[in-house]
């Protein structure tokens, strides 16, 4: 039985196409989450900052979003175009 999650696209879809999102107004700052990091991600810096982890050293194992004990954080994912858009509107205008 494959893993959903709640967005309704596999386990596999999310991971590799997302990023950890904090909803920082239920955040307590336990540090619970950034303990549990495989990669040593300050996670609830970010959550208090109220960004999501951009960090390349994000593995997105989902340890942070797992073990945090208030459902602070949850993956979203994101659009891998949204890059390309950018690039090719400045090619069109000759930047």
């Amino acid at each position: 039985m494959p893993s959903e999650v709640k967005s309704g696209f596999s386990r596999h879809e999310t991971l590799s196409t997302g990023q950890v999102v904090p909803e920082p107004a239920c955040c307590v700052q336990c540090g619970i989450c950034s303990y549990n990091c495989p990669a040593g991600i300050d996670v609830r810096l970010h959550a208090w900052k109220r960004k999501p982890i951009e960090d390349r050293r994000c593995l997105v194992c989902g340890q942070c979003v797992a073990r945090c004990p208030r459902g602070v954080l949850r993956f979203e994912r994101l659009s891998l175009f949204d890059g390309l858009t950018h690039l090719t509107d400045r090619k069109k205008n000759g930047s």
